[in-house]
């Protein structure tokens, strides 16, 4: 084996009885130049070398044009979350003015900000974009930086998730890291307005988990119910599988995919969800009440859904499409990222 560096040659001999024998020497004549065509920048929706107003208000770029050192990772996040968002392909393809999205539960606002800017400034579509949250406090900020920005049609409201009530339903609904029952009553918002792209961020999960602890788990999974870490994960994976799987019962293609590294939190998971498939498909709807039957459990969701989800769940056959004209479950197939789809292949 010969390996050339930018001054020497390294040859490695292996020896019948299998030991390396290693040989440097310099090259002969010019030092070779280093070819760095194969060293491609990273492919980043934002870009770290260029000022970027909207970073720059929200504390996460200085005046110079640098992103913050205890910035780096929140940074990486919100690349990676509008990567994933671009993923899906919806965005492109809302041609009515104004595009009406909202972002529940948006606490600091990062990715909220990151939205508006990618749909304005990058995709140059109309946005009207509101924020919800119940800490006041938080929103009065926003509120200053976004008349700062010269943004108006980013708009900020303190109100509960449940007790929200737009102008017009919105085609994109966000809920990133909404705790508890809250990511539950977004995605109910998202289903009860048809919006076309639903995405969630789970964050912690009681709700269910203390339907299970009132009982035995089943057999043989008794076991898992000794351990709180394990019994607090299983309640994890079954809140947003149910959540996932209620999403492709109402009509939406749902993928579940890793949001950021676990070095940065935990709670690293993300529900996709676009709307546009056949509501009510037999299949998912055995899923879910097998898995709800086995578990001895009612979602929360299912209890806001109310109508015409519990229909469903018992067999309905007379329920409405979530588009007009129908649009089959191949046509919309596509991969749109890692995780596993809802949707047959």
């Amino acid at each position: 084996y010969t390996v050339e560096t930018a001054a020497q040659v390294i040859q490695v001999n292996i020896s019948k009885k299998g030991k390396p024998l290693i040989h440097t020497g310099k090259l002969t004549g010019s030092e070779k130049p280093i070819d760095l065509a194969h060293n491609r920048e990273k492919d980043l929706i934002l870009r770290a070398d260029e000022p970027v107003p909207f970073l720059q208000a929200v504390g996460i770029m200085t005046k110079e044009g640098k992103i913050k050192a205890d910035m780096q990772r929140k940074f990486r996040q919100i690349n990676e979350y509008l990567k994933l968002i671009d993923q899906t392909g919806v965005l492109g393809t809302l041609n009515e003015a104004p595009v009406r999205v909202v972002d529940f539960g948006c606490g600091n606002a990062y990715l909220t900000f990151a939205t508006y800017h990618y749909m304005t400034n990058t995709l140059g579509l109309e946005t009207e974009m509101v924020g919800v949250d119940v800490q006041s406090n938080l929103l009065e900020r926003h509120v200053f930086n976004a008349m700062t920005l010269g943004w108006a049609g980013l708009t900020f409201e303190a109100a509960r998730i449940v007790d929200y009530e737009p102008t017009a339903p919105a085609d994109v609904v966000l809920a990133l890291h909404a705790c508890d029952t809250a990511m539950d009553e977004a995605i109910a918002q998202g289903i009860g307005w048809r919006s076309k792209l639903i995405i969630t961020a789970p964050c912690c999960h009681h709700e269910l988990q203390e339907q299970l602890n009132k009982q035995p788990y089943p057999a043989p999974l008794n076991p898992i119910s000794r351990y709180g870490i394990l019994s607090e994960r299983l309640g994890d994976i079954l809140t947003d599988t149910f959540r996932a799987l209620t999403l492709r019962i109402m009509g939406y293609r749902t993928d579940v995919v890793q949001f950021v590294s676990t070095e940065h939190t935990a709670k690293n998971l993300m529900i996709r969800a676009v709307g546009g498939l056949r509501v009510g498909d037999p299949k998912f709807v055995r899923e879910y009440n097998e898995l709800k039957q086995y578990w001895n459990v009612t979602p929360y969701l299912e209890r806001l859904l109310e109508e015409p989800f519990t229909r469903l769940l018992t067999g309905a056959s007379d329920v409405v499409s979530q588009s007009d004209p129908v649009t089959t479950e191949m046509d919309l197939e596509p991969d749109i990222g890692q995780g596993s789809f809802y949707a047959p292949a």
